[in-house]
């Protein structure tokens, strides 16, 4: 009962104040123009002040952990190259196989990682460290991905199509460089590894940016929940559904478990395996020529299930005393 309990208490807060999302925007309080504005503040703002503030106060010359750093890069790798090997001898239809590959495996992490692990030990632990090795290769992995998938409607002659694919791959490396979550990771690695410090006027302001950032992206993700979106492309949605909260946990946690991580370093882990698609990954496929209603089905679908799945992983861990 006491593991149960604990579960429970770590899981359901977050999911309450999505559901809180959902129901002011169906009774009028926020519409969708307030959620699509609200999201690119927390994208380009919120965000990676929160990432900025976090990986600045972490102590990287005494705390890194190259082991755990390592862990989370190579399965990220992993298990971007295995799902879209998989896909490509088992997907017929090419115009879902940029999609289907990035919700598979792209986390929520910088956002639920954060709301985790922070309402089960009152602050980011390990956190950091796996955002540091995972997002950044979360975004160049699907930016890759859905520059080859991509499938334009009109684009005319060969020529044209291979031009159009030179310029895709500039942009997509401009948007690498550029992306708000990249910078503000590079910017709190460098503060922290410079042993910087800020005064408190200084840091009670970026403190104050970066704690909207969980509670109202936590929101947005709740008045954006549309459930009918949830009931197309149902095969491969709820494919990518499992792969996403069950399977690829199923495979590497034991791994992770072997290797001696415990307690928030296999928290941030679980994050990083079986968190929900981020709804990053409809915005990224809709602006680069890929399925965004498989995307959106997907993002759905995990969200909604994995207020489940994550209380049943953390349930399990608990039970066994591995955190």
């Amino acid at each position: 009962m006491d593991s149960f309990l604990y579960s429970i208490n770590a899981t359901v807060p977050i999911f309450l104040v999505m559901i809180v999302g959902w129901v002011i925007k169906q009774i009028g309080v926020i519409d969708d123009h307030f959620a699509n504005v609200a999201n690119k503040y927390v994208f380009k703002v919120a965000l990676p002040v929160l990432l900025f503030r976090d990986l600045a106060a972490a102590d990287f010359k005494s705390q890194f952990d190259v082991k755990f750093v390592l862990y989370c890069m190579i399965v990220t790798t992993i298990m971007f190259s295995g799902i879209w090997i998989c896909t490509e001898i088992f997907m017929k239809d090419d115009t879902q196989k940029g999609a289907f590959v990035q919700a598979s495996f792209r986390s929520s992490a910088a956002i639920l990682g954060m709301a985790f692990i922070q309402n089960m030990y009152q602050s980011t632990g390990m956190a950091p460290l796996m955002i540091v090795a995972a997002v950044p290769l979360f975004n160049i992995f699907s930016v890759i991905v859905l520059t080859f998938k991509a499938h334009p409607e009109c684009h005319g002659s060969t020529e044209e199509q291979s031009t159009d694919k030179k310029e895709n791959i500039k942009k997509a490396c401009f948007n690498i460089a550029t992306n708000p979550i990249i910078i503000g990771i590079v910017l709190g690695l460098l503060s922290s590894l410079a042993g910087l410090r800020y005064p408190v006027i200084i840091n009670k302001t970026i403190n104050n940016i970066a704690q909207t950032a969980t509670p109202v992206a936590l929101i947005c993700i709740g008045a954006s929940f549309e459930g009918k979106k949830a009931i197309k492309k149902i095969k491969p949605t709820v494919i990518a559904t499992f792969l996403k909260l069950v399977g690829l946990a199923a495979i590497f946690l034991p791994i992770a478990v072997k290797m001696g991580f415990r307690n928030q370093e296999l928290m941030a882990i679980l994050i990083m395996l079986a968190s929900p698609s981020t709804v990053t990954c409809f915005v990224m496929a809709k602006g680069m020529d890929n399925d965004e209603v498989l995307s959106s089905s997907i993002v759905v679908l995990t969200t909604l299930l994995s207020s489940v799945t994550l209380t049943a992983w953390i349930f399990i861990l608990r039970n066994f005393g591995l955190i």
